[in-house]
Order: structure tokens, then sequence, then C-alpha cells
């Protein structure tokens, strides 16, 4: 205060013409030493005179105190009956935010109802979800200690034990505190006291040798005097804590390095903390130690050469300015609103119809007003205000105590937590920057169990906090991507878990593809197949005048070959990734040119059987005779089928289907077939035309030699409704790729059949027994082992 009101008073554009002057006093930390002080100063008189103002000096423009606020309480009663302006440096209860109680009551420092969101925010920063906690038996440490348990049972932090300390808990309780945190499990425990609850309980601690635990400390004695007890000093190396928000204050280091009891005769406590810091006493009536004292006869005689700059920091620190920062402040504020009231001109004031007031006539209410509107920037750069409550904008510097090799000890700021114009808060913490103490050189661990990786959840254990939990691994088909999750989740349809269960990928797409084995094995037969086609094709071609080519009707016969040669390419719908027009023709082409081939087959076993029939004399059969029966056969059967597989396209088509719950980690390209209806009554009607073909032929089997054909066109069948009928249970036993392998290997295994049995023996004599592709061999009239004619 003297250094902030010398630095005002030389600053000749503030307050010109204007001397500010103070008057210092101690209330002790006693609430009635502070009403007796605060109606002293009202009235001007060493004795206090309730509801007089007897000054007879310069006017008191405002009270700067006081720094508990168990002081300040009874002060700002008294001092708001009228609207006295009252600043205090020290006082963060949150209760004193209320305007209706305290209505002329500002502060420079931050309510201390935001130091939980501080703790909580530190405990996060470090992982730290299981920790011990000490409060006093106050309403600073129960009210304060019940909102810090709130807000960290919201973020999951849980606490192991909670005990409260009166202002004299008896030893044997302290003790017993004591047992039970050595026994405790957790490495972090929060102090929600004041000095003198935290001293008794550190002095028990450091005697019990208790294993090293991280303390956290409260702005309600982090940090204070307490620290530089030396034989604490193990017990609270790496403590960490909220203070007061310090800033810098320009020439403040060097004016506390220079002072001396001969700069300042009539301060009463510059000599009695010379012989405190430096351990001498000041010879002459001036020694504030009593002369009678043995101890004193031994003490050094202060020669005020003592040098400030060689104490330790925990007694003289000039780095961290945090009341100070805030003093300091409070006397730039009075400053600031007297010149706002001293530069008001009339007609623009904020009074009646514009008016002012002057520096030598105003009311306190009038410069409670200025007071409340100060708005400005210190020499730290820091904007300082009044919000609605009479607040300034809260920070807390996060302060690191550590102890030196050297044997020196320091607080060391590593990090701001502030509150945020919007409500939220800020934290910033320089983990470097912090010593730990003893051998740790990393942020303890303080978990009941031990965080769960991804890939696993969480378990409660039954009947404990939720902190302690077992880790159990997701099920099989879910993930959890970070640690510590509540929960698993499912992967979307078009992906799986990978091997760890933390990630999702992508599903394989699983088709028949043509560059695997089994697809290039039927693809390479179905190419084969069909040039065997061809070929066969080409040689009836060019024998067609040849009497076994012309016989059984040689049209129907290249139909059935140009049938038998489009099946097979069939088979390649069936290979490779299926898209939709695939999945559009697949079925549809396949069962329609196989109608073909059967109604030809059919066919001819009816022309054959007309043929043999015809031969008897008066046959009525001999007028149906010649193409227009196998002709109309053909055209009515493939005519159904068309109609059948136009409509299934044009009611229901068949579709690309992603088939994702077949296989784990698989997705099977599959194709729909819309309407089963549809599809089903396509394969039904070409088995019954193949079954019905069967039977003709069977019935055609014993015709004469010559139209043998008949027992080949038998054979064939029975080959091709043995495939299809041992093709029905392999269908449905086999799944994606290899139930299209079977339904490939059915459709070329029949198409072979009925090229091969129906002509081969035709090839045969054609190329290797030309001899017997004569019309008397066909009718039965040339035995190719004997010369006797029939």
């Amino acid at each position: 205060m003297v250094f902030a009101t010398e630095e005002v008073n030389q600053n000749d554009e503030l307050l010109p013409n204007l001397t500010l002057g103070f008057k210092l006093v101690d209330s002790c930390y006693v609430e009635a030493v502070a009403i007796s002080a605060t109606l002293g100063l009202l009235s001007g008189q060493t004795q206090m005179v309730p509801n007089y103002d007897c000054n007879p000096g310069p006017r008191l423009a405002a009270i700067l105190g006081d720094s508990p606020s168990a002081g300040s309480i009874p002060m700002a009663r008294i001092l708001g009956l009228t609207r006295f302006p009252q600043i205090s440096y020290g006082s963060g209860l949150p209760l004193l935010r209320d305007k209706v109680q305290f209505p002329s009551f500002l502060r420079t420092i931050t309510s201390v109802d935001i130091q939980p969101y501080g703790v909580v925010e530190i405990l996060l920063h470090f992982g730290w979800t299981w920790v011990g906690m000490l409060a006093s038996d106050n309403d600073y440490g129960q009210e304060g200690s019940h909102i810090l348990r709130v807000e960290m049972a919201k973020k999951g932090i849980c606490v192991e034990y909670f005990y409260i300390l009166a202002p004299h808990t008896p030893r044997d309780r302290i003790i017993r505190i004591v047992e039970m945190m050595t026994k405790a499990t957790s490495a972090v425990i929060i102090l929600y006291t004041f000095i003198a609850e935290a001293t008794a309980v550190l002095e028990e601690v450091s005697s019990a040798r208790m294993p090293k635990k991280t303390w956290i400390a409260v702005s309600s004695w982090m940090p204070s005097p307490v620290f530089a007890n030396q034989h604490l000093w193990m017990t609270l190396n790496g403590t960490l804590g909220l203070a007061i928000g310090s800033g810098e204050i320009p020439g403040f280091s060097n004016f506390l390095t220079k002072i001396h009891p001969s700069k300042y005769l009539n301060d009463i406590f510059i000599k009695a903390f010379w012989e405190e810091a430096f351990k001498c006493i000041w010879p002459g009536n001036g020694s504030t130690t009593n002369a009678d004292d043995p101890a004193a006869e031994d003490a050094l005689v202060c020669l005020g050469t003592e040098d400030p700059t060689s104490l330790d920091s925990s007694v003289y620190d000039v780095t961290n300015f945090r009341f100070a920062y805030a003093a300091y402040n409070a006397v730039h504020v009075v400053a600031n609103a007297m010149h706002a009231l001293l530069w008001c001109k009339d007609g623009q004031g904020p009074f009646a119809h514009g008016s002012c007031t002057t520096a030598q006539n105003y009311q306190p209410w009038q410069f409670l007003h200025y007071l409340k509107n100060v708005s400005y920037r210190n020499t730290a750069g820091q904007r300082i205000y009044f919000d609605s409550n009479g607040d300034s904008p809260g920070f807390f510097d996060i302060v690191n105590w550590r102890m030196l090799d050297n044997g020196i000890s320091s607080f060391s700021k590593v990090g701001t937590f502030t509150t945020q114009a919007t409500g939220s808060h800020k934290l910033i913490i320089n983990n470097s920057a912090i010593l730990w103490g003893g051998e740790d050189i990393q942020a303890p661990k303080s978990m009941c169990s031990r965080s769960c990786v991804a890939g696993q959840r969480i378990l409660i254990r039954k009947g404990q906090p939720k902190c302690c939990y077992d880790c159990v691994p997701c099920p099989e088909d879910e993930i959890s991507n970070h640690s510590d999750s509540i929960d698993c989740v499912m992967c979307p349809d078009d992906q799986w878990p990978n091997e760890n269960q933390d990630l999702c990928i992508p599903k394989v797409e699983e088709y028949l593809s043509f560059h695997e084995p089994l697809g290039t094995i039927l693809s390479s037969l179905t190419a084969l197949f069909f040039l065997l086609t061809v070929s066969v094709l080409c040689v009836f071609i060019k024998n067609r005048g040849t009497p076994i080519v012309k016989a059984n009707n040689r049209t129907l016969s290249y139909i059935l070959l140009v049938s038998i040669l489009f099946c097979f390419p069939c088979s390649l719908l069936f290979i490779g990734r299926p898209e939709r027009v695939h999945c559009w023709l697949r079925q549809g082409l396949f069962s329609m040119f196989f109608s073909f081939a059967v109604s030809c087959v059919l066919a001819k076993t009816i022309t054959v059987l007309i043929a043999f029939r015809a031969t008897k004399p008066n046959c009525p059969l001999r007028k149906w005779m010649g193409p227009v029966i196998p002709n109309s056969l053909v055209i009515i059967c493939s005519t159904t089928q068309i109609l059948l597989y136009s409509t299934w396209l044009a009611v229901y088509p068949p579709f690309r289907e992603l088939n994702k719950q077949t296989f784990k980690g698989r997705i099977l390209l599959e194709c729909n077939e819309g309407s089963p209806s549809y599809h089903y009554g396509m394969k039904i009607f070409l088995g019954l035309l193949a079954l019905v073909t069967l039977v003709v032929a069977f019935l055609a089997r014993k015709l004469p030699s010559g139209f043998n054909e008949a027992q080949h066109i038998t054979f064939s069948m029975l080959v091709f409704t043995s495939v299809w009928i041992s093709f029905i249970p392999a269908y449905l036993s086999t799944t994606g790729k290899y139930t299209v392998a079977v339904e490939t290997f059915a459709i070329l295994s029949s198409s072979v059949g009925l090229l091969c049995c129906i002509f081969a023996p035709k090839c045969y004599i054609i190329l290797l027994r030309p001899e017997m592709n004569t019309r008397e061999y066909l009718i039965g009239k040339y035995l190719p082992n004997s010369k006797e004619r029939l």
C-alpha cells in the first residue's frame, strides 16, 4: 500500500493537485478489532464514535480491507448502511457478493467459490481420479469441499476418504486420521483447510513418516508461513496449489529489497520484521524483543547492514505478489475513481440532471458510483474492473512448492486458472516446470483401478465407488476406441472390429472372382466347352448333307447346338463382381437358354416317336409328320419361359445385395432374386420340361437301332436331371461364393451332359466312322460286321 500510494502521488496526470494519503490499522485477525477500527476510521477518532464524523483532517475516501472474510463481513454490514466504499484485497468468501446485504463491498481478488473448479481441472489434467480430502469445520471448508465433491463426481473423480478438521482437533483424532491416510491407496490429498488445521495434520504426517503423497493446497494457505518450517519440507516437497493470482508490479521488488527501519521511522512493523527475519535484536529502546529474556543475551545485535536479498524466498518472497498485487490494485482503483470524479464535467455527470461532485464535497455513495465503474489496465497489462457483484475478473496461479538440492525452497508459478466472461474456465499448466519431489520425475498416478485401454470397457465393482472397476474386453462385434470407455459400440454394417477391438475396419468384399483358382478353373472350362460346342456346330454344318445330320430334324439339331452354345457363357455371369445387370440377366438367360435346349430335345424325341409310329399302315400320326409339331413345341415352351422372365423383370427384378451378417469381417456380394415366386416358377417350369422330356425319351428307348437317338436322349436327360437334383442339397449346404460355384458347376455339367450324350455319338460316326454315315445303316438294312443283307 505504501508503494502504490507513492506511485500514485508521483503521477501528475492521474491526480493533479491532489495527494493521496493513507492510514494503516491492524485488525489482528479479530472481528471485534476490525469493527472497532472501522468505526474509528469513520468518526476520525481513536475511540469509536458511532454515527459521527469528527475527522478534522482530509476526507476518508474508502476503506481497503479486511484481509480475512471474517473481518470483512461485519465491516461491510456497517459500511453498507451509508454506502461507504469498501475494497477488500483478501476476502474471497462467496457470501460477500450479495449486494442486498453488502451494497458497498468491492474486492480486487477472486471469489473462492471458483477454487473447486480449479482443483477439479488440476485433477483432470493429471488424470487423478482417486483422492483423499481434508476440510475445515467452518463455512469455508464445508461449503468449498461440498462444491468440490459435487464437481468431482460430475467428472468421474472419487474421494477415498473425507475428514472434517475442527479448529482445535484433539491430537488423538489427528493421529487416527493420519493412520487412515497412511493405509489409503490414493496418492493425492486435497487440503481444503485454513493454515492452523493444515499445520496440525502436516506436523503429524511428518512424524509418522507417511509414504510420499502429493498435496493439493487451496489459496487459504498456499503460499503461507507453514512452508517456512524446515521439518515439513520433505512432506511438502512437490506440493501443488491454487494461489491468489499474482501479477507484475514494476519496481516493487527493488522497493522491497531496499526497505530499512531508518527509512520508515514510524512504521511499527519494520523492526519486528527485521528481528524475525535476521534473528537479531535492535539495541536500545527501539528493540521489540524483551530485554529481560535470557535468550536475548545470546541473540545477535541488529546492525542495520543486513541484506534482505540474502533471505530465503519462503521468508521474504519478493517475486510472488499475491495479496500485495490485490492491495496494489485496490489503491489504484481508488486513484482511478478519484480521477474520474475530478474530470467530471457539469451537464455530463452521472448524477441528477447531469451534475457532478467535487473532491471536497462528495458523498460516500457518489464515490461508490465511480468505484463501481472503474475500468483501466494496470501496469501488468491486466484490465481491472468490477462486475455487478463487485468482483474483479478472477484468476488463480498454479503454484509448485519445491525444495532444491542447495537447501533453498521456493514457490514457482507453473500455470494459471482463469474464469472466462462466459462462465467457463481455462487451465494452463507447464508440466515440465513442475518438480514433484523425491525421486519422481513424472506426475504420480492416483487411481483406484488402472486405466482401461482401448478395446476394453469399464465394469464397476459391486458395492464400490465408480472409480474402482475392472477392465473387461468388448463383446465380439463391438469396439471401444478410447481409454476408460464405459460402453462398447457396434461397428457399422460395412465394418467390423480389428484384432484389438479398438478400431472398425472395412469388411472384405467376397464374391467368386475370375482371379482366384476356383473362378479361373470354372471360366476356363466354360471357354473350353464353348469352343467344343462351336466345333460340333461347325462339324454339323459342314456335314449337313449327310444322312446322320439330316436324320431326326436337322433344324432342331442346329437350334439345340446354338442353345447349348449360349448356355456356357451364362455361367460367366455368375463369376466376377456382381453388378445390377449381372443380377438381372444371369438367372433369366440361363433358364431361357436351357428351356430352348430342353424343348429342342423334347421336340427331337417326339419327332423320333412320331416317325416310328407313322410307319404303320393307316396310322393317324402320319398327318403330324413334318416340322410343324416340333417347331411349335419349341416356340411354345420358349415363349412361356420368356414371358415368365419378362414379367419377373417388370414386377420385382433381381438386385445386388450386400450380405453383412453371414460372415464376420466379410461382406458377401450376392444377387437377391427379388421375387422368389418368379424365380422358382422359372426353375419349376424348366424342371417339368426336363421331366416330360425324360419320360418321352424313356418311352422311345426300345425303338429299332436306326432310331437309337432316343436312347442317347434318355441318357442325356438322366444326366441333366441328376445334376440338378444333386444341385439342390449342395446349393442349400453352401454359402457365399461357393454357392455361386455350385450353381456354375451345375450349369456346365448339365450343358456338357446334353452336348456329349446327344452329339458325341454322331460326331464319332461323322469323323471316325464315315462308312456308318449312310442311309442303309440308319434304317437298319446294313450290318457292318456281315455281308448279309436283310
